[in-house]
C-alpha cells in the first residue's frame, strides 16, 4: 500500500522550523501550540520516512537531507501562496490580491506613493509588497509582479523597461558647509565616504566611472542602501542616490554633477499572469509611475542647494 503524500501544512512547519531553528519560534511564527509543531514535524517525518532534523543545544538543526529538501518546500510554499492569491477574485475581474516584490529602496522609498494612487484608483486590488534585493523567481511564483534593476534573462516572463533612473553623488547641507564640495573624483578620497559592505554591484559601478574603491575607503559600510541614503540625508558623508530622491524630502546637495549612473527599471510579471486583469492593472500603473519617476525634471538635474561658489 502506497504512503499517503503529506498535506501542505507538513510543509509549511518543516519550513519554520528550518527558518527559526527550534520548535518555539516555529510555533510562534505559525501562530500555533509547541506541541502542534512537534507532531507536524514527526508526522512529516514518519511519512517520509528520514531524520530532518538533529536536537542540540542551540536548537533544532537541519540535517544534510533536511537542506536538499528546503528549495522543494519553499516552491510548495509559493504555490499555496500563489493558488490563494488565484483564488482571491476571478481573473477577469481588476480585484484580488498581487503579491509584489522590488529592492528594499524602491519598495520603501518609492513605491508607497505609487501604491497610494492604485489604491484610490482601484480599491478592490490589494497588494502584498515584499522588499527583498534577492530577485524573487517569478517562474516559482513567489511573487506576482517583480520591479527590478537589471532586466531578467529568464524565459516565460513579460517584461517591460520602465525607464533609466539617473544617480549621482549626494551630501547633504550640513556635510558641505562642515567639510566642502569635492571638486574631482580624485578629491572623494578626502572626504567621509559611505558605500557597501560585502556588496559589490555598487563597486562596480563607480569601477566603471573611473572609481576603484574597496569597501575600506568607506567611513559607513554597510549593504543596506535605506541605511545609506539614511546616513546621507543624516549629514555623514557623501554618498551615490537617486537624483529623485535626493530632491525630497531632504534636499541633498549634488557633487561631481558630471558624474552620473543609471539605473534601468523594469516591471515583470509570470506571461501566464499577463491576462489576468488585476495583475495587468498593477503592471500597468507600475510601468507608467515608475517611468514618470524616472523623468526627473531638466532643471533638477543641476540642482544644488550649496550656494553657486560651492558647486564642482
Amino acid at each position: 500500500m502506497s504512503t499517503p503524500e503529506p498535506s501542505w501544512d507538513l510543509y509549511g512547519a518543516f519550513l519554520a522550523v528550518i527558518q527559526h531553528r527550534s520548535l518555539s519560534g516555529a510555533s510562534r511564527a505559525l501562530g500555533v501550540t509547541q506541541p502542534t509543531v512537534r507532531r507536524q514535524i514527526e508526522s512529516l517525518e514518519s511519512q517520509l520516512g528520514v531524520a530532518l532534523f538533529t536536537r542540540s543545544p542551540n536548537g533544532l538543526l537541519p540535517t544534510e537531507l533536511a537542506k536538499a529538501t528546503v528549495p522543494h518546500a519553499e516552491a510548495i510554499a509559493a504555490s499555496a501562496r500563489a493558488f490563494v492569491r488565484a483564488t482571491s477574485a476571478p481573473a477577469d475581474r481588476e480585484a484580488g490580491t498581487v503579491r509584489l516584490t522590488a529592492s528594499e529602496m524602491i519598495g520603501a522609498e518609492v513605491l508607497p506613493a505609487m501604491l497610494t494612487r492604485l489604491s484610490i484608483a482601484r480599491p478592490e486590488i490589494q497588494v502584498e509588497l515584499v522588499l527583498d534585493d534577492r530577485n524573487q523567481d517569478l517562474l516559482r511564483r513567489e511573487s506576482d509582479v517583480a520591479v527590478r534593476m537589471i532586466a531578467p534573462t529568464q524565459k516565460g516572463l513579460v517584461q517591460r523597461r520602465a525607464g533609466a533612473i539617473e544617480l549621482g553623488f549626494f551630501a547633504s547641507e550640513s556635510y558641505v558647509a562642515r567639510r566642502g564640495v569635492p571638486t574631482s573624483l580624485s578629491a572623494l578620497s578626502s572626504h567621509r565616504l559611505i558605500g557597501p559592505d560585502r556588496s559589490r554591484a555598487m563597486l562596480d559601478g563607480l569601477a566603471a566611472v573611473g572609481l576603484a574603491l574597496s569597501p575600506r575607503d568607506f567611513a559607513l559600510r554597510t549593504d543596506s542602501t535605506i541605511a545609506q541614503l539614511a546616513a546621507v540625508r543624516a549629514g555623514l558623508g557623501v554618498g551615490v542616490a537617486q537624483l529623485p530622491l535626493a530632491l525630497a524630502p531632504v534636499p541633498l546637495v549634488r557633487v561631481l554633477p558630471r558624474v552620473r549612473f543609471t539605473l534601468e527599471a523594469w516591471v515583470v510579471t509570470h506571461e501566464d499572469l499577463k491576462n489576468v486583469a488585476r495583475v495587468r492593472v498593477v503592471t500597468d500603473h507600475l510601468a507608467n509611475e515608475l517611468a514618470a519617476y524616472a523623468k526627473t525634471p531638466t532643471d533638477a538635474r543641476g540642482t544644488s542647494r550649496a550656494p553657486a561658489t560651492r558647486r564642482a
